[in-house]
């Protein structure tokens, strides 16, 4: 049996600050998402406008990442989560004041939630880059666990949570994100960080560009935010879940909502166990393994016929890819020097928000063009075919070993 050292790690009273303000946010993100999603469709009764709500989110990301990064790297990254934290209370609040007096239109909904994923923009990379200074080296890689563990947990009840309170009232549904995005800006400001001293850069291209010249000169950073993208755009099988439910599995709408829980629960699983017994030794190898396996289970997917093999595939699917996750959510804060962390922490999240997005076209497309089943083994088989030849162009990834002591000696 597993003895859990949680505890231990939470007597730092800034560590469990910061996992409480990263477990509000992501709740509250999820709830509006959900919130968003069904207002927008009741008004429209198209999918089209549920695709705009989701590129009204995704182009601030995209066109501010490196600005927000550099601003994440310049300036107090407490300070940016407050400020960004209660930029997007402003938004929220006026979703449920729309709701309240029945103004909200469309358009409206769309402009308000381009204003909130502003400021999302903006706190993402600081809220990245803050973790590696409130906790030791030597206890990142289990804390980094804890932190997923409790994300998945987040991303399984937010939905849940939003789905019911929505029922009740979307004024009293969007008032409850508010107020939980103003909580983590108080909570932030409770937080006491251990910034390592750096001379402000000025503002250039060169400097707001830093972040992509820095993981160009370390082939192991390059290495792991690479797989990552390209392990999660061939192996988005689960942009294709409606179909297996429906055509092939035939289990409909109840099995739907299992398969998918099937990864998120997979990914608690495995993020648990790691919190408590953390990788130590062949970190890379490990990771590499870990996306093979995501790369087996996505073809195993493919082919079944079985529910329960399916189910099953889908559990490992999860488990494997926090594996991976949390090796490359250790290895690059600790390898990227403080002054650097919010550049490299922006372009990381650019890159994940990048292959999710890609990942389900890319199933989309291949489907149209091959059919579903053929669509998710050629995924899977890629996602393999990746992992082995990136073991061949990244060694210094491939050979990473005892983590944290790597990392320290090479800051």
């Amino acid at each position: 049996m597993f003895s859990f050292k949680a505890p231990l790690i939470l007597q730092n009273k800034s560590v469990t600050l910061l996992l409480i303000a990263r477990t509000s946010t992501t709740i509250a993100f999820q709830m509006l998402t959900v919130a968003v999603g069904w207002q927008m469709y009741s008004l429209t009764h198209t999918p089209f406008y549920l695709g705009l709500v989701g590129l009204v989110q995704f182009l601030p990301m995209f066109l501010l990442t490196l600005v927000a990064g550099y601003v994440a790297d310049r300036y107090d990254r407490k300070l940016i989560i407050c400020l960004s934290q209660i930029a997007e209370s402003i938004g929220i609040f006026l979703l449920a004041f729309g709701s309240h007096n029945g103004w909200l239109t469309k358009e409206t909904i769309l402009g308000i939630v381009f204003f909130i994923g502003i400021a999302n923009a903006f706190q993402g990379p600081p809220m990245q880059a803050l973790l590696p200074n409130v906790v030791s080296k030597e206890l990142f890689p289990r804390v980094a666990a804890l932190a997923t563990s409790i994300s998945q947990l987040a991303i399984i009840l937010g939905p849940a949570i939003g789905g019911a309170l929505y029922v009740l009232s979307p004024t009293v549904m969007y008032s409850i994100v508010g107020l939980l995005s103003l909580a983590t800006s108080v909570i932030i400001f409770f937080i006491s960080i251990r910034k390592e001293p750096s001379k402000p850069e000025p503002v250039t291209i060169r400097s707001i560009f830093g972040g992509i010249s820095f993981i160009k000169s370390k082939p192991a950073i390059l290495g792991a935010i690479s797989l990552d993208l390209f392990a999660v755009l061939f192996g988005g099988a689960t942009a294709l879940l409606p179909v297996y439910a429906s055509n092939i599995l035939k289990i409909g709408p109840l099995g739907l909502g299992l398969l998918r829980s099937a990864p998120a629960a997979g990914a608690l699983i495995m993020s648990v166990i790691l919190a408590q017994k953390p990788l130590k030794r062949n970190e890379g190898y490990i990771m590499f393994m870990a996306v093979i396996i995501f790369g087996i289970s996505t073809t195993i997917f493919a082919i079944s016929s079985s529910f329960v093999l399916s189910l099953s595939a889908l559990l490992i699917l999860g488990a494997s890819d926090v594996v991976s996750g949390v090796v490359r959510f250790t290895l690059i804060p600790l390898q990227t020097p403080d002054h650097m962390r919010g550049r490299v922490s922006a372009i990381n999240m650019l890159f994940i928000g990048t292959s999710n997005q890609l990942g389900e076209f890319e199933s989309g497309l291949t489907a149209a063009w091959f059919g579903v089943v053929p669509a998710v083994l050629i995924g899977g088989i890629g996602t393999v075919i990746v992992a082995i030849l990136w073991m061949k162009l990244f060694p210094d990834l491939l050979h990473v070993n005892n983590l944290s002591q790597v990392c320290e000696s090479r800051l």
